[in-house]
């Protein structure tokens, strides 16, 4: 018999491995996960859950799920589902509906499953969600108004379709129960009750703590997880599994409720929300059977098909009647379903409480469910990109910039861009700073660019280069090797920095493949200092009879080149390793230092050397 404490943290090994292959691969995390669950359940018999945890496993299911359904519907900002156009909220309500129609039926008349498991099927595949398809849309490069449809449409859709597939698993174990469909529907009507009547109270008056700021700040993640699991739990006690709609509807309530702080409940939930899934999804990957997989056969895969190849397009298709989208844009939506994380959560869940309720056909809703979330995340990964660009829907390369911070030097170098055609947009946690950066039109993004929240809602359609500007260190370089890995080498740029050699060293170490920004002496405190001083950034022409030593003249030699703009287009960004050489024709972008000789003391001492 295998030793628990070597069992869970081999557990833990396995899904950081799996995370760490995501990462590299691009891929969304529950890809690896699952099959790494499978490999560790059915293929070796090295894990067996219910040996393991035994009478435990149903109730930590349980409230992984409730903490994950929590976190994705304190995401639902109905400003969000209004700021999006008609076409994201007819495929997040009329779509979802349609798809789980056509999965209900598809699985009663193709499966052979009974009507009550056809139905709780078919809302369950109706979750996309942000985990799958953020990753693709990032590797997509669609244009840009398509992805801003698969971002939010995968963002909105995972909170509310999870509300859908909860009302129909209730009805249907309600309806299973009882059998009279009078007794049934007075049933569910409790079940509504509890549900949103809890989930609202519960949310109103514990948005009051957090607006009143009754218990201290430090405590505010922990007592809303505890407060919700606290709700989850008396909400089943007072009826029969309707813990799972009240923590949906209190993350829902507390995230439109004005004045609640809730970002830093969001972050704490994202850190929790990645050990649970990365776990979770181990072993109840784990408790798969041989013959549960055997029992995939061609009416599982004819299944899919009509998922993905008839539910899907017919939904695209009805959803975006009179959007002005091109047939080429409608068949780019109509191939992007990809199945994620809450779908198998959810799925899991009901099947063991069905299972344990004698349910016909509750053993086949796992595997089914993880047959159309691996093959739509891998056949979609691999070919999503080509098939944008046979259909000729891709962008361009893309040559916008993503600055950290949102400072004077940020905005300063935010607003020479942006004068000159180039998409920017910036990113701070300063709120004082955000707001100066929206007064001078700017986009901006508030809040921690490397967090989950930033994964789901900064919104780097057209962005190719990172530019560090923020007075953070670590965040300069956390952000830049974090960067790194999405838009590619040599689009990504650090810092310099004045600091002790030892510590120096040791970045070094990790950052030295990537180029210094500007120069090897343009530190945040230097460069901050000379816009505080007065330095300006200018653009100027070059040609035959301007050059850039024309310019240097002008200027007495007190400038730093930044960028330059080729007669294509094409931006080029000064750094240690590429100072730039500005032919004719092209633009130069430069920062002008002030009048003030104390400013540019290094680069005077050059001149003064070269002159003697």
């Amino acid at each position: 018999m295998q030793h628990p404490a070597l069992v869970l943290t081999g557990i833990g090994l396995l899904a950081l491995a799996c995370q760490w292959l995501a990462w590299r691969l691009r891929l969304p995390a529950i890809l690896p996960l699952l099959i790494g669950g499978i490999a560790a359940g059915p293929v070796t018999g090295l894990l067996e859950p219910d040996a393991l945890l035994g009478e435990l496993l149903f109730p930590l299911v349980s409230l992984a799920v409730a903490v994950i359904l929590f976190e994705g519907s304190l995401t639902l900002d109905f400003k969000d589902l209004r700021g999006h156009g008609h076409t994201v909220r007819r495929l997040v309500m009329w779509g979802a509906l349609v798809t789980a129609v056509i999965g209900a039926l598809a699985a009663h008349g193709i499966l052979g499953l009974d009507w009550p498991m056809a139905s709780v099927l078919g809302a369950v595949l109706v979750v996309t969600g942000p985990t799958v398809v953020l990753p693709l849309v990032q590797t997509l490069r669609a244009r840009a108004h398509l992805t801003q449809i698969l971002r939010w449409e995968g963002i909105l859709i995972d909170p509310v379709g999870a509300i859908g597939a909860v009302l129909v698993y209730e009805f249907v174990a309600l309806g299973l129960a009882q059998g009279a469909i009078t007794h049934t529907l007075l049933l569910f009507g409790k079940t509504l009750s509890i549900g949103f009547g809890l989930g609202i109270i519960g949310g109103y008056l514990w948005g009051l703590v957090l607006r009143h700021h009754w218990l201290p700040q430090r405590l505010h993640s922990f007592g809303t997880l505890m407060t919700m699991l606290g709700l989850f739990t008396v909400s089943n006690q007072l009826f029969h599994e309707s813990g799972l709609l009240t923590v949906t509807v209190m993350g829902v309530w507390l995230a439109n409720m004005r004045a609640v702080p809730t970002q830093q409940i969001i972050e704490f939930k994202e850190t929790l929300s990645v050990l649970l899934i990365s776990g979770l999804f181990i072993l109840l990957a784990a408790r798969l059977t041989t013959d549960q997989l055997a029992s995939l056969s061609w009416p599982a895969w004819g299944y899919l098909f009509v998922l993905v190849g008839v539910a899907r397009p017919l939904a695209v298709w009805l959803c975006t009647l009179g959007s002005g989208l091109h047939w080429r844009e409608k068949a780019l939506l109509a191939w992007l379903s990809p199945r994620g994380i809450v779908a198998a959560a959810v799925a899991s869940l009901f099947a063991i409480k069905l299972e344990d309720a004698g349910v016909a056909g509750a053993d086949r809703l796992v595997p089914t469910t993880f047959l159309v979330i691996i093959s739509t995340v891998v056949v979609q990964s691999l070919l999503s990109r080509p098939i944008a660009r046979l259909l000729g829907v891709s962008e361009p390369p893309p040559s916008g910039f993503l600055i950290l911070g949102a400072n004077p030097l940020a905005r300063a170098v935010a607003r020479a861009l942006t004068d000159a055609g180039f998409a920017v947009r910036l990113a701070d946690t300063n709120w004082d700073a955000v707001q100066e950066a929206r007064m001078a039109g700017l986009p901006v993004y508030y809040g921690n660019p490397l967090s989950e929240h930033a994964a789901q809602h900064l919104e780097l359609t057209g962005i190719g280069h990172l530019l560090p500007l923020s007075p953070y260190r670590e965040l300069n370089n956390l952000a830049a090797l974090h960067f790194e890995h999405l838009l590619g080498h040599g689009r990504v740029f650090r810092l310099a920095e004045h600091d002790d050699a030892g510590a120096h060293r040791h970045r070094e170490q990790a950052l030295a493949h990537l180029p210094l920004l500007f120069a090897d002496d343009a530190t945040y405190a230097r460069l901050s200092s000379l816009i505080a001083g007065g330095a300006e950034l200018r653009s100027a022409r070059l040609s035959e009879s301007f050059t850039i030593d024309d310019y240097r003249a002008i200027h007495d030699d007190r400038l730093l080149p930044l960028f330059c703009i080729g007669q294509g287009g094409r931006l080029r960004v000064a750094s240690d390793r590429q100072p730039l050489a500005p032919r004719a024709g092209e633009t130069l972008i430069s920062l002008i230092f002030p009048d003030s000789p104390e400013y540019a003391p290094e680069r005077d001492d050059r001149r003064s050397a070269q002159r003697a």
